[in-house]
Parts: structure tokens; sequence; C-alpha cells
């Protein structure tokens, strides 16, 4: 059983009211616990316990897979779904979505609750200094990680580093610039006071590794922006080695085993974000555990022989994968495993019978016992009559379409109880040793340090060779081409896409080039997220603008 954060759950109904004006023109704070509180023994541990809770609303969820990989290079629409607007980039596209003032507003409370702790911190008795230094160190990391989301998504922000304990319409937008200065002090002054260790004694904690890593990000994100300084990529590259060389963390041999859902807490995790299976202690929101289990799957349970079960998943088609992402991203399949180990090939029937065939028309008919394969996708081209040789059917790429198309495996969750349950118990890991290395690869690469780039995009490319190819995974030399397609290889689903594409200031383009549900639709203004309309609406004086364009 994981030994995660302790009565997070729990402590989350402490989370305090924000900054955000949609929340304090309210004259209560969210829960009916006293805010003074936090200055109690008590009230100080759950209030850092709940400081976490907010990684909940966007890491594993709907809101924050749309606003990551919706609407990429390397996934399109898929048949249903809601919130097409982010693959499209329409006119659903609007400040009235709700997912963004979800987002904004759940952040927002983190942050306050942040502020809080931080403010009460010298005045909490009962507890030691280094505990309490600690705990500090913990909300500086999650402040940082918290603003570092919004300022990805939606640009200047509200900066607010005290606690806001009364109503108020007063908000300003802060230049991105300041943003990035205060995500990095932050960081800096937590490293030092954090857990000097692999993980922390108290499962799910930040740790040294972890601030560490998501600087490096905040670096490699801040460098390639009109406002970098001059040492961000060779601080990005210190850090990644430094996060490398000095916990024990290692790349797990087997690229499909580092989302053994029975291994979750391994040599490859750097941080994680806890569910569990228990909804109290996932806490916040709607309860709701991680999903990212049902936005990959394509619609099998219609299919001759198959029905919905646990195994294969409750498959919302909400993502499909770009020709962009397996014909040029996952083309070799002979040297790499990866594509074999990140798509769903093979279904197998629970419901036997004989049935007319739907889309592979060289039969007309199939026949299946329990246990018999029912769909193969081999992806490539079979031709009509290599289909007609086998029992089952064959989707092949021709045929794929919005509801049929290779299904991302790497978040099934089969220990959910029924096949309708939503609520998956998966961690979400944010920080792991292979984005580590491949940030290494891209700060080296702008360093004009080819050997160490080569060195450290090797470690990802022979950790996934099949057996005897090593060699044939290496490569001799590093661009940026490349830097891009492993990263898609290596993370694809995991919530990092979008974000990349802004960081290299290349989402228009290869969106127009590689999607073409988006094509049409994606101009200059989708490099930021509308602000939600009652953030603007309700901030006076016109202090806080919409995003351009909105």
């Amino acid at each position: 059983m994981k030994n995660t954060l302790k009565a997070l759950g729990m402590a989350s109904a402490i989370m305090l009211g924000t900054s955000s004006c949609s929340d304090m023109l309210k004259e209560t704070v969210v829960s009916n616990i006293s805010n003074d509180y936090i200055a109690t023994t008590p009230g100080f541990i759950a209030a850092t316990n709940a400081a976490y809770t907010p990684l909940r609303s966007f890491y594993a969820t709907e809101r924050g897979l749309t606003m990551s990989e919706y609407g990429t290079d390397i996934y399109s629409a898929g048949a249903d779904g809601s919130y097409k607007g982010f693959h499209f980039y329409d006119s659903q596209l609007t400040s009235s979505v709700d997912i963004l003032a979800q987002l904004w507003d759940d952040t927002y409370k983190g942050i306050n609750t942040i502020n809080a702790v931080i403010d009460r911190a010298p005045t909490v008795t009962g507890i030691t200094d280094a505990v309490k230094a600690q705990r500090v160190g913990e909300m500086k990391y999650l402040r940082a990680h918290y603003y570092f989301i919004l300022v990805q998504q939606f640009g200047p922000l509200d900066l607010r580093l005290k606690e806001t304990t009364g109503p108020t319409k007063t908000a300003t937008r802060t230049p991105e610039k300041d943003v990035y200065a205060q995500i990095v002090k932050d960081l800096l002054e937590a490293i030092p006071a954090l857990e000097n260790k692999k993980a922390s004694s108290d499962f799910g904690r930040a740790t040294k590794a972890a601030a560490e890593n998501l600087l490096a990000k905040v670096y490699l994100t801040r460098a390639s922006s009109k406002f970098a300084e001059a040492t961000d990529y060779a601080n990005a590259a210190t850090l990644c080695n430094n996060v490398i060389n000095n916990y024990g963390f290692k790349l797990l041999t087997d690229f499909a085993s580092v989302f053994d859902q029975a291994n979750q807490i391994n040599d490859e995790v750097i941080f994680s974000v806890q569910y569990t299976s228990d909804p109290l202690t996932n806490g916040f929101v709607d309860n709701q555990g991680n999903k990212l289990h049902l936005y990959f799957g394509m619609q099998y349970d219609v299919q001759p022989g198959m029905q919905r079960d646990v195994a294969n998943g409750r498959p919302f088609k909400r993502l499909k994968p770009t020709p962009y992402l397996l014909n040029t991203v996952f083309a070799d399949r002979v040297n790499d495993t990866r594509y074999n180990k990140t798509f769903k090939d093979t279904w197998l029937s629970n419901k036997p019978g004989t049935y007319n065939t739907t889309f592979d028309n060289s039969k007309a008919s199939v026949t299946y016992k329990a246990g018999d394969t029912t769909i193969y996708i081999p992806g490539v081209e079979w031709t009509k009559e290599q289909r007609a040789k086998k029992p089952y059917q064959v989707l092949v790429p021709s045929l794929y379409n919005y509801a049929l198309f290779p299904t991302l495996k790497k978040f099934f969750d089969p220990l959910r109880p029924d096949m309708t349950y939503e609520n998956g118990s998966r961690d979400y890991f944010v920080h792991r040793l292979a984005d580590t290395y491949l940030m290494l690869a891209e700060a080296q690469f702008k360093l004009g340090k080819q050997d160490e780039a080569v060195a450290a995009i090797n470690m990802v490319r022979v950790r996934a060779a099949a057996a005897g190819k090593a060699e044939a995974m290496k490569v001799t030399s590093v661009d940026m081409n490349l830097i891009m397609e492993e990263r898609a290889r290596e993370l694809a689903g995991e919530q990092t896409r979008w974000m990349d594409l802004k960081r290299w200031g290349n989402l228009i383009e290869r969106v127009k080039a590689n999607n073409t549900d988006a094509a049409v639709g994606i101009t200059d203004k989708h490099y930021v997220r509308p602000i939600p309309q009652k953030q603007v609406d309700l901030s006076e004086n016109g202090g806080f603008p919409q995003n351009t364009g909105y």
C-alpha cells in the first residue's frame, strides 16, 4: 500500500479563499474553519498538506489534459468529448469555458493557502524550526509550481505573495518576466530547505530533487522567451545533471515497466501526484482520482466479439494520434520498442459469437470463442487479401477514423472496481528521469555542447532499444528536430506537448503542418488561453484586461 502524503483529503477542507476576484468577493472563506487555525500546530500541519491538493486540479484530469495535449502536432480530436475548442482553436474556445475558471480558482486557492502558511510559520509553536523550514520550502516549491502552470497557460498574472484575508476587487496583471523571476526566487529558496534525498520520508512531499527538476524546466522555458537571461540554458543543464547524478535515480531497464501500476514508486519517478482508491483521500473538486485512463481509448466496446470491461477501459475517444505521431515519430519499430509499448494493438474476445464485420471489409463475418483475437492493429497498411486471411478484423491506417485508432495504454487502470468507474487510483508522474535527460539534451544542444547532448539523449534511446539493437538506437549528433521527436516518443500523452510547442515557439507552425483538425483555426493569440471572464469582469478599474484576441 502506498505511504501517501497523510490526511491530504481531510486537510483539503482548510483550503482558503484566494485573490481571484470570483472568490474573494465573498465574505467567507471556502471552508468553515477559521483561517486563524493555521497558526496552531494541527492547523499548520493540515494547511501544508492541503496546499498539495490543487496539483490534482491539473494533473491527470480532463482540464489539465485538455490544456496540455489537445490541439498539438501529436494529438487531434477523437469522436466524442467536450472542450473541442482546444482541439480546433475555433469559436468554442472562449473566456467562459468552465475548465479555465476551475483551474484558475483552484490554483489561486492553493496559492492563498500557501501564502497563509508562509506568513504564519514564524509564530507556530509545537513544531521544530527544522520541520517548519522544510514545510515552508515545500510551500515555495508548490507556489512556484502553481504560478508556472498559470503563466504558461495565461501569460501575465495577478502575482500574490501575501495571504488575502478579505474580499477584494483589486487585481492587476504582473508581466511574465516578473512572474518568472518570482518562480525562480521561490525555487532557489526552497531547494536548500527541502529533504536532500531520493524520496521524502513522507512519500509525496516535494524534495530537493523535485525542486531542482522543476527549476531546470523553468530555466529551459524562460531561455527561449523574450525575457531570457544569458545563463538560463547553463543553469538548466547544471540542475539536470544534479538530479541525474546526486540522488540515485535511474532509468528502468524497460520503458513499459515505468507505467506498471504495481510499481508506481520506482527509481525513475522524481515527484508524483498521489491518487488512491479512496475518494476521500483523492479530495478536491469532485473526488475524481486519476482519469487519464478514459481519454485515449478507441471504441472497441461496440465491435464484434467485444463488450466493455475493466481491463480494456472505458473509451471516451477524446484524443486521436495524428499521422505525424504514428508515422514519423514512431516510424522505427524495429530498433525502438516504444511504439508497441505505448499503443495497444490486440483485443481479445470477451463476448463470443458470430457477427457481421464492421470496419474490415475483407470478410463478411467473424466468429469468436472467448479469448480469441477480435481486433488487431498492425500499425502499417495491409492489403485486403492479407486481411482476409485473418479470422479477426484488422484495423489498418487507411481505416482509422475518429472512433477507431491506436489506443495509448500508459494510463490503463485495471484496478478500478467496475467497468464504468472513472476515478482511477494510478499516480501521476510530474517529474520522471527520462524527461530530465531530454531537458539536459536540449539545454546542452542550445549551449553548443554536442557531445553532452548526444550522451543525454542516448540514455533515453538506448533504454528503449529492442534486444540487440542498442547500438542502432544511438545517435551521433543532436538537433532540435530530433529533440522534438524524442520528447514525443518518450512523453506522448504525459501532459507536456502543448507547453513544449509553446516553449519552442513553433506551436502554430507544427500544428498547421501536422494536425488537420486545428490547422485552419490556430493563430498567434492561441499561445495563451483566454483569462476566465469572471476574473476580467470583477476586477475594478479595468485592472485585469483580457488576453488579446479573445
